[in-house]
């Protein structure tokens, strides 16, 4: 059975969305050529305490930061480390925050410099997907419609949508049933309710595959054949007649 949230902790999980919001775009703002991941963490997690809040991510599963860093191949869970950013990189910044008990989760890809048409175009559409993906969320329909609209949408621009890795429910913890699919899951998961809290996060490659491989350090995923990725997320809730992002 999937958790519902009351309409109490969906405010609080709105405001801390709110929160979260405004410390993934001072971070996206700073990540310019010269700056590290490390340099990023270190804001996050000053931002996230100076709110009163905790960062989720840190410690979860021994993960060591406040902030995931993927840079170009790298899909999710990188592990910010020294190495500066460079012209026409693609990083990746997810952040998970706790807020008054409650958890929401977000992530966006910045382009660093210029980069490529391809690199741009990947942006592009993985954020169009994250758009076509919440417009499915109402009471209703099943979770597996958001993977059909964001697979029949990313299709025809020939990129891979990863399928080991899904988005998924968040509130009371950082991960949460149900699991959210960013392509056909080829059956029913579950109808949507109001009260359903659910982090939905497209995973693109530039290359055709989807497939993914694990870094050395156990943490980064990266995309089997080296190709750039993207990876954008919004904690949404399922509202009575529609959705509200929370994480706005």
């Amino acid at each position: 059975m999937f958790d519902k949230k009351t309409q109490a902790e969906i405010e609080i999980l709105q405001e801390g969305g709110h929160i979260l919001a405004g410390v993934l775009k001072h971070l996206a703002d700073l990540a310019k050529v010269g700056v590290t991941g490390l340099e990023l963490d270190k804001v996050a997690q000053e931002m996230i305490i100076q709110a009163g809040a905790k960062p989720s991510f840190k410690g979860y599963h021994g993960f060591p930061n406040a902030l995931c860093v993927s840079v170009n191949q790298t899909v999710v869970h990188g592990i910010p480390n020294n190495q500066v950013f460079q012209n026409g990189d693609l990083v990746g910044l997810d952040i998970g925050m706790e807020y008054k008990g409650l958890f929401t989760d977000m992530a966006t890809t910045v382009a660093i410099g210029e980069v490529s048409a391809t690199s741009k175009k990947l942006l592009e559409v993985t954020k169009e997907a994250l758009n076509i993906g919440i417009a499915q969320v109402k009471p209703g329909k099943d979770i597996a419609d958001i993977g059909i609209a964001i697979e029949q949408y990313v299709k025809p621009f020939g990129f891979g949508i990863v399928r080991d890795l899904t988005g998924h429910g968040v509130g009371r913890a950082v991960h949460e049933d149900p699991f959210v699919p960013n392509f056909t899951y080829g059956q029913k998961i579950g109808k949507m309710f109001p009260g359903l809290v659910i982090a939905i996060e497209p995973m693109l490659i530039a290359g055709s595959t989807h497939k993914v491989k694990i870094a050395k350090d156990n943490w980064a995923v990266n995309s089997a054949d080296s190709s750039f990725t993207a990876h954008f997320e919004h904690t949404v809730a399922v509202t009575e007649n529609g959705h509200l992002i929370l994480t706005k």
